[in-house]
C-alpha cells in the first residue's frame, strides 16, 4: 500500500541496471539514489552514454534492474506496476504514435488507458491543442504529422490525466521555441498543482533555470546531486558539470 503521508513522488534507492552485450555484461546504471519531492522538478543531465535514459526506463517499467528499489507515489513498481503507470506519464526522447491514427482519435485512446471523463477530456484536448497549436489538424492521420507537431501530441497526451509524476526525456528536442515556452508553462503549473517532475536534458541551462534539484550522472555512476542554487554556488551548471564528469582526466 502507499505511504500516503510521503512528501516524496519519486524514491530510487540503490538502482542497478545491466545490460547484456556481444561482449559480455555492461553496467549501464550503478547505485543511483534519488528523490523528488511533490511539487518539484528535478534535472537529470550527462553526457551521452551516462545512463539518464536507462534510468529513465527504469521507472517507467520499460528496463528491468538487477538491484535496488524504485517508489511512485510511495508505490514500489515492481509488485505495483499498474498503480504506479496510472499516476505516471512518459514522454521518451523520440516518441513512437500510431501513425494510421487521426491525432483526435490517439488522444482519445490515451484519455481511455487513464479513464478521462468525456467531458472532461474534451476540455482538456481543445485547450491544450490550441494551445500548442495543432487543433486545426487533429482530424488528420498522425503519418501526415512532422516530428514537432508528432511531440506536441505527445506531449498533450501526457497531460489529460494530470499526472502526478511527469517524466520525459529530452522534450524539448524538435520542438519551436514557442512550443518549447509554452511546455515550460504546463511543467511549471503541474508542480503548482503537486505534482513532480523528473526530465533528462543536455541544454545545461534549460536544466539549471528549470529544476529544483539537478543529479548530474557520468558513467552509470551519480557524481553530483543537490538543490540547484547549492550546487552550482557562484558557477554555472556548465562549470559544475565539467567539473565533476572530468576530473579524472585533470588528476
Amino acid at each position: 500500500m502507499a505511504d500516503k503521508d510521503t512528501k516524496y513522488t519519486l524514491e530510487i534507492k540503490d538502482l542497478q541496471v545491466k545490460y547484456k552485450t556481444m561482449d559480455g555484461v555492461v553496467e549501464a546504471v550503478n547505485g543511483i539514489d534519488l528523490t523528488i519531492e511533490k511539487g518539484k522538478t528535478l534535472g537529470l543531465v550527462g553526457e551521452t552514454g551516462a545512463g539518464k535514459t536507462t534510468t529513465i526506463k527504469a521507472v517507467v517499467g520499460i528496463h528491468e534492474y538487477e538491484k535496488g528499489e524504485i517508489r511512485v507515489d510511495g508505490k514500489d513498481v515492481r509488485p505495483q506496476p499498474l498503480a504506479c503507470k496510472k499516476v505516471c506519464a512518459y514522454i521518451p526522447d523520440n516518441p513512437d504514435i500510431y501513425e494510421y491514427l487521426t491525432g483526435i482519435q490517439y488522444l482519445n485512446f490515451i484519455a481511455d488507458i487513464y479513464q478521462v471523463p468525456g467531458k472532461v477530456r474534451e476540455e482538456r484536448i481543445r485547450r491544450e491543442a490550441e494551445e500548442f497549436g495543432i487543433f486545426p489538424v487533429l482530424g488528420d492521420l498522425v503519418s501526415t504529422y512532422s516530428h514537432g507537431m508528432r511531440q506536441k501530441l505527445v506531449l498533450i497526451g501526457a497531460l489529460l490525466h494530470e499526472p502526478k509524476l511527469l517524466i520525459l526525456d529530452e522534450p524539448f528536442v524538435g520542438l519551436d521555441p514557442e512550443a518549447s515556452l509554452i511546455l515550460k508553462g504546463k511543467m511549471h503549473a503541474l508542480c503548482e498543482r503537486g505534482s513532480a517532475i523528473f526530465f533528462s536534458t543536455h541544454v545545461l541551462e534549460v536544466a539549471e533555470k528549470l529544476c529544483n534539484r539537478i543529479a548530474v550522472i557520468s558513467a552509470g555512476k551519480l557524481v553530483a546531486e543537490g538543490a540547484t542554487k547549492e550546487l552550482t554556488g557562484d558557477k554555472s551548471l556548465e562549470d559544475v558539470f565539467m567539473e565533476v564528469t572530468h576530473h579524472d582526466e585533470a588528476d
